[in-house]
């Protein structure tokens, strides 16, 4: 027991600011993540929801691709791709220079595209539980297309996407783990280095379990007040 304590504390006999910083990483790229799928998958819906054939179409050939990859080979088509695409795009134009994609960078874009995937699917459901009335009401006192979006229906379909888009929040805060193949230093990659110099796989890997677990009761617990938060009307009605 006293062998595990040294090896979690912190300072310089044991590895608890090195588990620290990679928790750190996992919910920056976690935070980080969120707000670019949420705006990404709310276009997509907005695509999806269009009478235009054509915007329907690339928004579903987009949710296609990016649900059905798997996400780890997404990371690695972002990460790779990326980088070699831009040497490529240096080299037509007489630059023969390497280029390496940020590792953080790589997993938020990776992630996003994932998330905004799945987020666009909960948005859709959402738009198909607002009445048409919802719209015509909004027309009707005087509100631009713009106008009604913004005041009258993003308020409604962000609380009906709410329990959808918690879950995804949860899968999403999983998913940063496979930012470890590609270098980041974040709770799973540190914990692997900790096991492995440490010969305690068992320890350090059952502790970032254990993190994982009670970041996961953190962001229920938020998520159970915001939605309790959203249906105060309900409750007065």
């Amino acid at each position: 027991m006293e062998d595990a304590l040294t090896l979690l504390s912190f300072g310089d006999q044991g590895w608890g600011d090195t588990i620290a910083f990679g928790v750190m990483i996992t919910v920056s790229l976690a935070i980080a993540t969120l707000p670019f799928g949420l705006l990404l998958g709310f276009l997509i819906a907005l695509a999806k929801n269009s009478n235009e054939p054509s915007l329907r179409l690339a928004a579903n050939v987009y949710t296609t691709i990016f649900r059905g990859l798997p996400e780890l080979l997404t990371l690695f088509l972002v990460y790779f791709g990326v980088q070699i695409g831009i040497q490529q795009g240096l080299k037509l134009i007489g630059f023969d220079a390497y280029f390496e994609v940020n590792s953080f960078v790589a997993g938020m874009v990776a992630l996003s595209l994932v998330f905004s995937s799945y987020a666009s699917e909960a948005f859709l459901s959402a738009f198909k539980g607002i009445p048409q009335g919802q719209y015509e009401g909004g027309y009707a006192l005087g509100l631009s297309r713009y106008q009604t979006m913004a005041l009258v229906i993003l308020p409604q379909l962000i609380r009906l996407a709410l329990p959808a888009l918690g879950n995804l929040w949860l899968i999403l805060l999983k998913e940063t783990s496979l930012v470890s193949v590609i270098g980041l230093p974040d709770l799973v990659r540190e914990a692997g280095i900790a096991a492995r110099v440490t010969k305690e796989p068992f320890l350090f890997f059952g502790i970032a379990c254990l993190i994982y677990l009670l970041l996961a009761m953190i962001s229920s617990a938020g998520l159970s007040r915001v939605e309790r938060w959203t249906k105060k009307g309900d409750v007065a009605r």
